[in-house]
């Protein structure tokens, strides 16, 4: 038997296992992490991908915003904020010139403390903050709609700038390809209705993860953010991070062009090997903010089945501190009760909060969830998740129920990020 640890919320989760029996251990491929932080920073920025130097490109005394991550998603805002604004100061840009706005999409408001965490406490005192809501109308502009006919409204604070830098991280997205680039502008900053239609194409086969060329997901979020950002200076600037949130690579420059560079790298690093499926796959988010909620931690459930054979059980590390994340999303459970009346009620009408229930239940079909978790026992019940335990020991005895003693297994500490890939 061998002692395993792996992150729970804000802390971990031990458990002992029979080593022989597992079958692999998914952990991300060893990249040495960037030892100076700002040097990189600097680095990306003056020597970007597809444009020039930011020395050309901005300007004394123009305005810039830059739109930021907001809580859910782990960006280490606090890292690199402080450089590209000190900066951008010794490029002629004061403090009262720059802005930042955090891409919420649809998810909650931040506090002004969250704020100030997210980007650290010297750029929260000297430069304006704004969330990003969806549900003011009077905050959005409107550029047009997409040839799939989704209307472009985009948030009024990051259209009037003479540059928009456009912050974040990139993992793989279970149905729009890659997180990063465009996303921080649609879905992050854009109005709900347009989030809505843009997210109702996840119901297509073509949207999937990992996917840009023809997942119209992808396609309809790049061409509504091409409506928006026409004549304007886009500017992207992406971190990839390892499992314990240290930079491994940052990308800079054409919001396009690095995108595409920086997702090659996404696969090197995330990307991991397998030859065979579990029957069962024990696997964690990463511990917090990955496990904040349920909205969050459905992501490392899509990397995880990949794991686990057909009516496999995967055992799932998820706190989840704030629940669910979304009425809507258990109010559908609650009341449509299968992962089948979801997905024809979400094809009848799309709505946001909807569409995560579709994504959580589906996955019923595929292997059977264990939750280790401090969410409400009956509540994981109603989301369909086969048991909600508050140990790996009691996951592991309710596993037999559905493999049997003596299973295989496959461990993911950082489930979240790590997309196993069955190779033949």
């Amino acid at each position: 038997m061998k002692e395993y640890t792996f992150h729970y919320g804000h802390g971990t989760k031990s458990f002992s296992i029979d080593e022989s029996k597992v079958i692999k251990e998914i952990e991300m491929p060893a990249v040495e992490p960037l030892t100076d932080i700002k040097q990189a920073v600097l680095d990306a920025i003056y020597h970007p991908i597809g444009q020039a130097p930011i020395n050309e490109v901005i300007k004394p005394g123009d305005t810039v915003t830059f739109i930021c991550n907001d809580p859910t998603r782990v960006a280490n805002s606090f890292d690199f904020m402080p450089v590209l604004v000190n900066e951008f100061n010794k490029l002629g840009i004061p403090d009262e010139n720059m802005q930042i706005v955090f891409s919420l999409g649809t998810h909650r408001l931040m506090t002004e403390e969250e704020m100030a965490e997210g980007v650290g406490e010297e750029v929260a005192k000297r430069i304006k903050m704004f969330n990003s809501d969806c549900n003011v109308p009077s905050d959005f502009e409107y550029f047009g709609t997409t040839s799939r006919f989704t209307p472009v409204l985009i948030n009024k604070h990051i259209c009037h700038s003479d540059h928009v830098i456009l912050t974040g991280t990139i993992v793989h997205h279970y149905f729009s390809g890659y997180g990063g680039g465009r996303k921080a502008v649609l879905p992050g900053c854009a109005a709900m209705e347009t989030v809505r239609n843009n997210h109702s194409f996840m119901m297509d086969p073509n949207a999937g993860l990992g996917r840009t060329i023809g997942n119209p997901v992808y396609e309809d979020q790049m061409e509504g953010v091409a409506l928006w950002a026409k004549g304007r200076s886009v500017i992207l600037f992406n971190a990839i991070l390892d499992a314990e949130h240290r930079f491994l690579k940052i990308f800079a420059g054409d919001y396009i062009k690095a995108h595409q560079e920086a997702c090659k790298f996404v696969d090197e690093v995330y990307g991991v090997p397998i030859s065979k499926q579990a029957d069962v796959t024990i696997v964690s988010c990463g511990g917090y903010p990955k496990d904040i909620n349920v909205y969050q931690m459905q992501k490392t459930m899509d990397n995880a089945v990949l794991a686990t054979r057909q009516d496999g059980v995967v055992i799932l590390l998820a706190e989840c501190e704030e629940g669910s994340g979304s009425k809507v999303l258990e109010d559908t459970c609650r009341e449509l009760k299968t992962a089948d009346a979801i997905e024809v009620k979400l094809k009848e009408r799309f709505v946001i909060g909807a569409n995560k229930a579709y994504a959580i239940t589906r996955l019923s079909k595929k292997a059977h969830f264990i939750l280790v978790t401090g969410l409400d026992k009956q509540l994981a019940k109603d989301m369909l998740f086969a048991g909600a335990v508050d140990s790996v020991e009691e996951a592991l005895k309710l596993a037999e129920q559905y493999v049997g003693k003596d299973p295989s297994y496959i461990l993911m500490p950082t489930g979240s990020l790590t997309v196993p890939l069955l190779k033949a």
